[in-house]
């Protein structure tokens, strides 16, 4: 196995590189949201660019200049974190994590219950649930589990 790509996080490109971001969704959808139906899959990604980009800070995740993966936060919260199909498990998630940790500003983030892979992986970060939500966010019956960060966790990831 060779070097791990370098990857460089760094601020959207404004409305610019929406549909990129939504290709970067629909991919890591595809590839780890097998419980949400056609329909919310659709309906989601057509909102992506204009109703919920907008809301959030992006933070791009980019390898030779290409951009494969994406956090957004607001007020405190991880609202959202995807990395394409083609490049999972290659530490890309890890990076805008320990990116937006690094911050200082986010303590919490909510995951699909169905979502085992993403909850595991935030708890390895030191999140812990807190509680959980019947429905998401927009009242569809995809659990939620409500994340915090444990205040004796461990940051990984240095001054990302």
């Amino acid at each position: 196995m060779g070097n791990a790509p370098e990857v460089v996080i760094r601020p959207a490109d404004g409305t610019a590189e929406h549909p990129r971001l939504v290709q970067i969704w629909r991919s890591a959808v595809d590839a780890t949201h097998d419980f949400l139906s056609p329909q919310d899959r659709d309906a989601i990604e057509a909102r992506l660019a204009a109703e919920y980009f907008p809301h959030v800070r992006l933070h791009v995740a980019a390898v030779d200049g290409e951009a494969v993966g994406f956090a957004g936060t607001a007020a405190g919260s991880l609202e959202m974190l995807f990395v394409d199909a083609a490049h999972r498990g290659r530490g890309i998630g890890g990076a805008l994590l320990a990116h937006v940790l690094g911050r200082g500003t986010v303590t919490r983030v909510d995951v699909n219950e169905q979502n085992a892979q993403a909850a595991g992986f935030y708890a390895r970060w030191g999140f812990e649930v807190v509680g959980r939500s019947e429905l998401d966010g927009e009242g569809r019956p995809y659990p939620l589990l409500h994340m915090a960060l444990a205040r004796a966790a461990v940051r990984r990831g240095g001054d990302a």
